[in-house]
């Protein structure tokens, strides 16, 4: 069984975030039936860098999230170590030619009639891409697109 976590899913192993809890009981379970590592692409490389930036301006906005710039930089470098020494991430390429090709497919069937995001249409076409079969986050959207595309979603 192969597992796709989302950048929404997997920034909660590093921040404190509603749900983080699950997502740290979800991730132990996985490991300890001793599935494989799980895939961390250079899109999760952007959007996790950007997300913990994202997050450290919605706190100056006040929108009760409390992350310093300071918390945002030791989860950044955790992130970078686990992924560096394979701490339960496996450093995948994702070819840009594939991702794109399999976008606009998902974009063409799916997009018109359910209103998707590139975010979802990218993080679904890179599960199928990686052969994925169980799809793992907290977008409504994109879990629907993941079914849609007959992936196991949580």
């Amino acid at each position: 069984m192969a597992l796709y976590c989302d950048t929404n899913l997997l920034i909660r192993l590093y921040v404190d975030l509603p749900k983080s809890a699950a997502v740290l009981q979800r991730i132990g379970q996985y490991r300890r039936r001793g599935e494989a590592r799980i895939p961390v692409t250079w899109l999760h490389q952007l959007e996790t860098f950007n997300a913990l930036a994202q997050l450290v301006f919605l706190t100056r906005q006040g929108h009760g999230i409390r992350m310093t710039p300071e918390k945002a930089a030791l989860a950044a470098a955790q992130f970078e170590d686990d992924f560096a020494e394979g701490h339960g991430l496996e450093s995948t390429p994702l070819p840009t030619h594939d991702l794109i090709k399999q976008t606009r497919s998902l974009a063409q069937r799916h997009t018109a009639k359910h209103g998707f995001r590139a975010y979802d249409v990218a993080h679904v076409a890179t599960a199928l891409i990686l052969g994925c079969d169980e799809f793992w986050s907290f977008d409504v959207k994109a879990k629907q697109l993941a079914a849609l595309e007959g992936l196991k979603v949580l």
